[in-house]
C-alpha cells in the first residue's frame, strides 16, 4: 500500500512548473544584457529556486521545529562563510603586475 503524501501532487507540479519558469527567466537574463544587474537578478532567482526546493521537495515546510532549526543554522553558517569571504575579498589590495 503506497503511503499518502501530506501535500497534493498538484502542489509538486506547480512548484516544478515555477522552477521551470525561473530557469527560463534566468536564461533570458543571461541572453539580454542588464549591465550590473545581471548578477543580482540571476542570484535572486537562484535563491528563490533554492528556497522552493528546500521547502517543498525536501519537505521542510511541513517538518518539525528541529528540522527548521537545522535549516536556519545552515543558512546562518553560510552567511558567516560569505561574510568572511567577502571581508577578505574586499580588503585585499589588488595589484597589476607587468
Amino acid at each position: 500500500m503506497p503511503s499518502e503524501h501530506a501535500v497534493p501532487k498538484r502542489t509538486y507540479y506547480a512548484v516544478y512548473l515555477l522552477l521551470l519558469v525561473c530557469t527560463y527567466v534566468t536564461w533570458q537574463i543571461a541572453v539580454f544584457d542588464l549591465g550590473a544587474l545581471n548578477t543580482v537578478a540571476a542570484l535572486a532567482i537562484a535563491v528563490v529556486k533554492a528556497v522552493l526546493v528546500v521547502l517543498f521537495f525536501m519537505h521542510v515546510k511541513y517538518s518539525a521545529r528541529l528540522t527548521w532549526l537545522v535549516v536556519m543554522g545552515s543558512v546562518f553558517w553560510l552567511l558567516i562563510l560569505f561574510a568572511l569571504t567577502f571581508g577578505d575579498y574586499l580588503t585585499r589590495t589588488w595589484r597589476t603586475y607587468g
